[in-house]
C-alpha cells in the first residue's frame, strides 16, 4: 500500500473494491445483499462484510501489532527494560495485556512476564513503561503460554 494513500484515498480505494457502500456519509448496503451493479456480495445476516467508513478512519489513526511485536521497551529514563514478546486480546476483542521479555540474550533464558496495556504510556514510535526498571520485571512472576 503506498504510505502517501490518506483516509480518503482508502476510503475511494474500498468504494472500488466493493467493501463499502456509500450512502448519505454512512456505510449501507441492500438487505438482500446486492450491490448496486447487481453482484452478490458477501453478507452476514444483513451487514455487509468487511470495513464500514467510520472503520477505516479507525485503521488510518490506529497501530499495527505487526509494528508493537518484538519492539523494545523503554522506561521514562530513557533504559531499555525489556521488548514486546506478544499482545493478548481478551474475549471482547480489547488489547488487554503486553507480555514481556525481560531476561536472556537471543532467546536464551528468557523471562517472560505479563504488564497490563493500560501502564503504558505509548506504544509507537517507542514503548514506554514509566517507573519500572529492568529489576522490578525481572521480580515479577514468570508467565508460560498456556496453548
Amino acid at each position: 500500500m503506498n504510505k502517501n494513500l490518506d483516509r480518503r484515498g482508502i476510503v475511494g480505494a474500498l468504494l472500488s473494491l466493493g467493501v463499502v457502500d456509500v450512502a448519505f456519509g454512512q456505510a449501507s448496503a441492500p438487505a438482500t445483499g446486492a450491490s448496486a451493479s447487481g453482484a452478490a456480495r458477501p453478507i452476514a445476516g444483513r451487514m455487509v462484510l468487511g470495513v464500514t467508513v467510520a472503520e477505516t478512519e479507525l485503521v488510518a489513526t490506529g497501530y499495527r501489532a505487526s509494528k508493537i511485536l518484538h519492539v523494545d521497551v523503554y522506561n521514562d529514563r530513557d533504559e531499555k527494560i525489556g521488548k514486546v514478546d506478544d499482545l493478548v486480546v481478551s474475549t471482547d476483542g480489547t488489547l488487554t495485556i503486553a507480555v514481556l521479555n525481560v531476561g536472556g540474550f537471543l532467546g536464551l533464558a528468557k523471562h517472560l512476564v505479563v504488564v497490563p496495556v493500560r501502564q503504558f504510556k505509548q506504544f509507537l514510535p517507542k514503548a514506554i513503561l514509566p517507573n519500572a526498571s529492568k529489576d522490578q520485571l525481572k521480580a515479577l512472576p514468570s508467565f508460560e503460554y498456556t496453548s
